[in-house]
């Protein structure tokens, strides 16, 4: 049988480098995409291979139609074939609502909502020759919560949980199963990002209700689960990995 293949966007660190090695203990090739940090999706390659698996690196800003167009080309010369996509690449402007311009509602929306559609229209094309495929996105609270100079953020990440339940319906008679992952506070380099840091962190560690904030693996879990067949019956959903978090106020 033919080697699985998954792609996984914004892989080169954080929760995208964890999936990405998970996803290569389970015996998948791994397409490693990155837009800045070429050592750092360099360094992944080399830990995949160590692990005994393909990897092919692609540099691609997912936020550019024309670089989704030559990523999935690259995939489809490279290995013939796609099984699953993580859409986990994201970027944005944090600021209050009043002080947003346009540039940074644009680059925020394209790369956090805009990727996921016409990155799944590509994967599509090749998950439907191979009978199918996952396709699980990475999201946020700030979709659901108003959270402090979060507004492009958060309405891009609502905008794609709204899509992963358009696209879930869509392909499911391609039988590609589409969902999306929700974490809570995370301490991970992306996090550093933000002005309040650690005031989120602080209210993690001590308001979740499981005793302990969100981890990167308990996120990574989340995924294996989504894209196994044992998930096959959940389609179009956002899964919240918070511990509890938001169940307070």
């Amino acid at each position: 049988m033919t080697q699985k293949v998954a792609l996984v966007t914004g892989s080169s660190r954080g929760v995208g480098r964890a999936i990405a090695l998970r996803l290569a203990d389970l015996g998948y090739d791994i397409v490693i995409n990155y837009a800045r940090s070429k050592q750092s999706a360099l360094e992944v390659a080399a830990e995949v291979e160590a692990k005994g698996r393909k990897a092919l690196v692609v540099r691609a800003n997912v936020g550019d139609i024309e670089k989704i167009k030559v990523l999935f080309q690259t995939i489809q010369e490279e290995f013939g074939r796609l099984d699953v996509f993580i859409n986990n690449a994201a970027s944005g402007v944090l600021r209050p609502a009043m002080e947003l311009e346009e540039s940074h509602w644009d680059w925020t929306m394209n790369i956090n909502s805009k990727a996921l559609l016409f990155c799944a229209q590509e994967a599509a094309k090749l998950m439907e020759q191979t009978n199918g495929g996952s396709i699980v996105s990475i999201s946020s609270l700030g979709s659901i919560r108003v959270l402090e100079n979060y507004t492009t953020v958060g309405v891009s990440k609502a905008a794609l949980e709204a899509l992963t339940r358009y696209l879930a319906v869509e392909l499911s008679p391609k039988n590609i199963v589409v969902n999306a992952v929700s974490g809570g506070a995370i301490d991970t380099d992306a996090l550093k990002h933000f002005p309040n840091r650690e005031q989120l962190l602080n209210d993690a560690k001590a308001n979740t209700p499981a005793g302990r904030m969100v981890e990167i693996e308990d996120m990574v879990d989340t995924v294996e689960f989504l894209i196994s067949e044992k998930a096959s019956m959940i389609r179009g959903q956002t899964i919240i990995v918070d511990g509890g978090r938001s169940l307070l106020v």
